[in-house]
């Protein structure tokens, strides 16, 4: 038996129609967890990999396109935002993009399986660079669902990083959780969530942007390259109720990222207001989604006819 008889390819199987396989180089840790099957291993090209019931989350080489795009995304639109809700990411990255913002005082990271936590701090301690030893970060281990439904904090941003509306993250998908997600908010808030690939899955962008549409004022996806997510352009979903703070020119965004002294290796202000020019192929379902529904015609009713005389 020659050593290619024992390589190991971890097969992506959220896809209905084709399959992706990526070598495990080295397999670091497998498990089945009280909420999902995890498994994190070594890729000469993608670095550490993280698959959770066979969709592949994170890898080490390019985790930092989804991170930037769904962290300053929202909080480079905002002022001084100072409140922020991560639900999922239990890797840290979204926290760690989050807390670059100078004007943070509390992060609150909830995260429904503290395995993840624990093995991303095991096997990739740089995604989260330190972000839970922050002393602004509050990591929760709860059902993300539960925690937005009784929370009495007020968020200047939510950002759902939840993975695909599978498994436990289902719920995280659905118009109920982003009605409780409004409730949090503060006035002028924007929560954000990952909304997959368009190309591949429209319907989950339909339904995000459905949802989203019913409850509030202003709803703009926009998109990224995740080179790991395999299928076309990464989506992700923007709503709010001030239509100004998805309008932010990039010459404003450069001052601010100036001023916040922010280092990133995607995010760019030309890149963050270009992410919201769809292809028309999006737009369309975007336009499905938000369109006003058709108003029900008022049924006819027939005129009771005239009893014949009698002779």
């Amino acid at each position: 038996m020659t050593a290619r008889d024992n390589d190991r390819w971890i097969e992506e199987t959220f896809h209905p129609h084709w399959r992706v396989r990526l070598k495990a180089d080295k397999v670091l840790h497998e498990v089945k967890t009280e909420h999902q099957h995890l498994v994190i291993f070594e890729n000469e090209t993608w670095g550490r990999v993280l698959m959770l019931d066979g969709v592949c989350q994170l890898t080490t080489s390019d985790e930092f396109v989804y991170h930037e795009m769904m962290a300053h995304v929202p909080l480079m639109a905002l002022n001084k935002p100072k409140r922020v809700l991560v639900v999922g990411g239990g890797d840290g990255g979204v926290l760690r993009e989050v807390l670059k913002h100078p004007s943070i005082e509390r992060a609150t990271l909830c995260e429904i399986d503290r395995s993840v936590v624990d093995l991303s701090l095991e096997h990739y301690p740089e995604i989260a660079g330190g972000a839970l030893d922050d002393p602004r970060s509050d990591l929760v281990i709860a059902d993300g669902l539960k925690y937005v439904a009784e929370t009495k904090e007020k968020f200047d941003a939510i950002i759902v990083d939840s993975s695909e509306p599978i498994g436990p993250s289902a719920v995280l998908h659905t118009p109920e959780f982003f009605g409780d997600c409004k409730r949090a908010l503060k006035e002028g808030g924007v929560l954000v969530t990952q909304n997959g690939l368009p190309f591949l899955f429209p319907d989950h962008l339909e339904g995000t942007t459905r949802a989203f549409g019913a409850l509030f004022k202003h709803v703009r996806p926009y998109l990224c390259t995740q080179p790991c997510y395999f299928g076309g352009p990464f989506a992700l979903n923007w709503a709010s109720d001030d239509k100004s703070l998805g309008e932010i020119g990039h010459k404003k965004l450069a001052r601010r990222q100036e001023r916040r002294d922010i280092k990133t290796r995607y995010w760019t202000p030309e890149v963050h207001t270009a992410a919201f020019a769809l292809p028309a192929y999006v737009q369309v379902v975007v336009d499905m989604a938000l369109a006003p529904a058709p108003k029900k015609k008022p049924k006819a009713t027939r005129k009771p006819r005239a009893k014949a005389a009698k002779s």
